[in-house]
């Protein structure tokens, strides 16, 4: 498996004979969100791969409702089942009911880096000293260096597999 989403676009641009379809992203805006649209999206992404790929597509899978757990490792996250034994998030349950299963949690998936200015423009919040901050919808805190004028912080998705 590739190191969160930074590993599998290296890995999709240095090594050659790939034998698995990766998908990067689906984002569907806050408004329209509850109308299905995230399933369609899903179904699609599986349509892509079934035309492409060698049998397999794997989705680095953001969880929807672990900002709300933020303290909770995403290890133990990934693998809360609701009382119907589906998947806890909901994000996650999309994917399972699209016949995807867990392979791993990744803690750092996608590294985000900017100014301490960019990170306030972007989080609405002001980073007065210099450490670590939970910020609205973040998945992981930012460690600010204000010495450097720089903020970093690691996202964490779950690996999923789509058999196709």
């Amino acid at each position: 498996m590739p190191a969160g989403i930074d590993g599998a676009i290296a890995r999709g641009f240095d090594e050659g004979g790939a034998n698995v379809l990766c998908a990067l992203i689906i984002a569907v805006p806050r408004d329209i969100q509850g109308r299905g649209i995230s399933a369609a999206a899903v179904r699609a992404m599986g349509d892509i791969a079934r035309r492409h790929s060698p049998g397999t597509l794997i989705a680095p899978v953001r969880p929807s409702w672990k900002e709300r757990y933020r303290l909770v490792p995403i290890e133990r996250y990934a693998c809360w089942r609701r009382p119907d034994g589906r998947l806890f998030d909901p994000w996650m349950r999309v994917h399972e009911r699209a016949g995807a299963a867990v392979l791993k949690p990744e803690p750092r998936s996608l590294r985000i880096t900017g100014t301490a200015t960019e990170w306030e423009s972007w989080t609405g919040m002001t980073f007065p000293d210099s450490g670590d901050y939970w910020f609205p919808g973040g998945l992981a805190a930012v460690h600010v260096d204000r010495e450097q004028d720089r903020g970093s912080c690691w996202e964490k998705n779950v690996w999923m597999r789509h058999t196709l």
